[in-house]
């Protein structure tokens, strides 16, 4: 591993505490690693628009990776690359949901996100967006499962989660992992020079293929077991942790 000259970090769970804030703490070590010409940028599930505040609140004016690697923007405002989920698999997500009454779903468009509340809203017309990810939520293991294993069966999808009870479904190729390898093209960064951290599978590709890969304290036992380094929880300043320890050392 050479030295980290970008960092790039997973948001809930990781970056914001539980109080989807980010620590005095963080933000401090944030700006003392983007001085010091280190490239910190937000790999998240979230959409854009989820993501914009808190890149506004740091200042950030460096690439963004949002909705699992769907978008890659070379930096707040200007779009890079953008990978849509194809309408019949959307509607195929959809369906599946409908049949099991209890899950709460969600699909991010690029206009913004539509869930079991507002659907109605699309009046049946799946092409009036222009689709990104699909999600599903319970607390019913079984039921987790039998979607888990569906949508498998199917083929062409990335399936990872940002909680042990939810799934996050993106087109096939998708992930964090291979958008950070597209932004380190752009920047004249070698993947040995990256430092990745989250917290849950959807972090799991980047976290193993970055040069230092860290787990949260509050992450899934699968993404420990991927890491180089498990590090304090997102409620201890873990992106100042790893700042300090790792990035800024010496």
């Amino acid at each position: 591993m050479g030295a980290i000259k970008f960092v790039a970090l997973d948001m809930d769970g990781t970056l914001l505490n539980d109080r989807q804030e980010i620590s005095k703490e963080n933000a401090k070590w944030i700006r003392k690693a983007l001085d010091a010409g280190v490239v910190v940028s937000f790999a998240t599930g979230r959409g854009y628009q989820g993501a914009l505040p808190y890149a506004e609140q740091l200042d950030l004016q460096t690439p963004m990776i949002t909705v699992n690697g769907s978008e890659i923007w070379t930096r707040p405002g200007v779009l890079h690359r953008r990978t849509l989920m194809a309408l019949p698999v959307l509607k195929r997500l959809h369906e599946l949901a409908l049949r099991h009454e209890d899950v709460w779903y969600w699909a991010y468009s690029t206009m913004g996100v539509f869930n079991k509340e507002n659907w109605s809203e699309l009046g049946g017309d799946y092409a009036s967006q222009h689709w990104l990810k699909f999600g599903y939520y319970t607390e019913d293991p079984p039921m987790l499962k039998a979607i888990l294993d569906e949508t498998s069966a199917w083929g062409g999808l990335e399936i990872t989660n940002s909680s042990p009870s939810n799934l996050e479904l993106n087109p096939e190729g998708v992930t964090k992992a291979a958008a950070i390898r597209e932004v380190c093209g752009l920047l004249g960064i070698d993947m040995s020079q990256v430092a990745a951290m989250g917290d849950s599978l959807n972090d799991i590709a980047m976290i193993r293929e970055a040069g230092l890969g860290v787990a949260m304290g509050n992450a899934q036992d699968e993404v420990k077991a991927a890491a180089d380094v498990v590090n304090v929880t997102n409620e201890e300043d873990a992106v100042a942790r790893l700042l300090q320890d790792y990035v800024l050392k010496g």
